[in-house]
């Protein structure tokens, strides 16, 4: 069915981009806190005036930093860990000397928290526990814009919708709350074929 349908879509001259899969990513999180110099300034203007936020959503996906060149600036990715779409708004110091190692490895350093309120150490102590181990996630480029979203106010009353209007993606520090830290919101057991 899938080849059917590519390959009429091919003959119409409409161009279809498949998933990609990429293995062997390292995670790490970062925030107002620990961003370089504190604050939410991005390296990248993706359409919030140079500034981190998000969601998770399709619509509305959360920051990530990464190398230059790692990713198309703007890039919307899927990461099955948070189930939450990303977008490559900014850079890494640390993604940067990975990428330019000899074998190169993949890293991401997602955002946390608001732009603007600073966790101060709550919020790196967060980041530190959220982090998995080192080349241990899989995520998604050019990614399906219907993939589950692992949300709190979810309309359908489920936890884990794909795009849907007025969905709040749960966020992964958020100050004041209890718990701040939402280390139950991350998914280290998923099939990455689930989601490309």
């Amino acid at each position: 069915m899938h080849t059917a349908l590519f390959t009429t879509l091919s003959f119409l001259g409409i161009t279809v981009t498949a998933c990609t899969k990429v293995g062997m990513t390292t995670h790490t999180f970062y925030g107002y806190p620990d961003n370089d110099p504190p604050g939410p300034a991005t390296a990248y203007d993706c359409g919030r005036s140079f500034e981190a936020g998000g969601t998770g959503t399709y619509a509305d996906p959360l920051t990530f930093a990464s190398a230059p060149g790692e990713f198309d600036q703007c890039e919307i990715i899927y990461d099955p860990y948070t189930r939450k779409y990303l977008r490559f708004e900014d850079t890494c110091a640390q993604c940067t000397t990975d990428w330019e190692a000899s074998p190169r490895i993949n890293h991401i350093d997602v955002w946390t928290g608001s732009p603007t309120n600073n966790g101060g150490q709550e919020q790196i102590e967060c980041e530190n526990e959220l982090t998995p181990g080192d080349r241990s996630q899989t995520i998604v480029r050019q990614p399906a814009e219907d993939l589950p979203v692992d949300c709190e106010y979810c309309r359908l009353g489920e936890g884990i919708v794909g795009r849907v209007n007025n969905v709040l993606a749960t966020a992964l520090y958020a100050q004041g709350e209890s718990p701040a830290c939402r280390i139950s919101h991350v998914y280290p057991d998923y099939n990455v074929d689930d989601f490309c």
